[in-house]
């Protein structure tokens, strides 16, 4: 009797493990071999969500990821730029919108932590950390960007 609440038990705890850490990803055509890179240093076991946003439905491609993450394409040809301007989607604008929708929708867990990493370009990055750490709260020490872009002081 005892093995069977044992087994229960573990199972639990693994299943609780893989909740405490959340991954959103985000990357553009200029930074998919960063993104695999980075994905390939994530365990197997990691969950979250991946955003890459490309010039066109034509440039989407394979990319490796564990298995519970899920990778969302948005193709910019496909998509309008900001609503009621007649505006072709700018770079970075899909990018951009998708991952705020997520976050406002998905950053409400406080149990759950999550590990933000964005790898897109400077216009789209920076709407992306405005939004989570003025809209959400979420600490800079949770979000990974490239030095280069200056958006994070620690």
């Amino acid at each position: 009797m005892s093995t069977s609440l044992d087994t229960r038990s573990t199972r639990a705890e693994r299943r609780a493990a893989r909740r405490r850490a959340h991954h959103l990803v985000t990357a553009d055509e200029s930074s998919l071999l960063e993104l695999e890179a980075f994905l390939a240093t994530l365990p197997l076991c990691a969950s979250g969500r991946i955003f890459i946003e490309v010039p066109e439905s034509a440039d989407i491609s394979r990319v490796e990821a564990p298995d519970r993450m899920t990778v969302t394409w948005l193709a910019r040809g496909e998509r309008s730029g900001a609503p009621g301007t007649g505006r072709a989607c700018a770079p970075g604008e899909a990018l951009a919108r998708a991952t705020c929708a997520w976050a406002d929708e998905m950053l409400c867990d406080d149990e759950v932590e999550t590990h933000v990493t964005l790898l897109g370009g400077f216009l789209g990055t920076a709407d992306i950390v405005d939004h989570l750490t003025s809209e959400l709260g979420v600490q800079p020490t949770q979000i990974r960007v490239p030095e280069r872009f200056g958006l994070l002081q620690r």
